[in-house]
């Protein structure tokens, strides 16, 4: 059995057109992450989108080069063998021209079988053109 390369089928972020069809990667996120100096993302939420899709690829630069200066850590590890299943976009909001937030729930699998659910609130500044990740802060499960 041969592996789905997800750069060629549908967006891994999930992201859906008018009639709920999924977006290719090569119009949805692809063209920010393999072409990040003269594509970027227009917005938060499709910054968001982005940088998940990077961790399905295991695309650590890209990360890196969308998260704001002041945040941004010296290096990042993408853990291998991670499986990500799905991504759900909660909310997202503008804040003010340049700051806007997007709340999200990913869920992964670990090499080991552990599912797991991220829940977070992002936060974003735009610079210019540009969008960054600046911060986010995780959110708790309902009890």
């Amino acid at each position: 059995m041969s592996a789905i390369d997800p750069t060629t089928g549908p967006c891994p972020c999930g992201r859906t057109d008018r009639r709920d069809k999924p977006i290719g990667y090569a119009l949805c996120c692809g063209r920010y992450l393999d072409d990040f100096e003269n594509t970027p993302a227009p917005d938060a939420e499709s910054l968001m989108r982005s940088r998940y899709s990077a961790f399905v690829l295991q695309r650590a630069e890209y990360l890196l080069a969308t998260w704001h200066a002041s945040k941004r850590p010296a290096s990042i590890d993408v853990e291998p063998g991670v499986k990500w299943l799905r991504l759900d976009i909660r909310s997202r909001s503008v804040l003010e021209a340049d700051h806007a937030e997007v709340e999200f729930v990913a869920r992964q699998r670990s090499s080991t079988g552990t599912a797991t659910r991220l829940h977070e609130r992002s936060r974003f500044v735009r610079e210019g053109e540009r969008w960054y990740y600046l911060e986010g802060d995780l959110q708790q499960p309902l009890a």
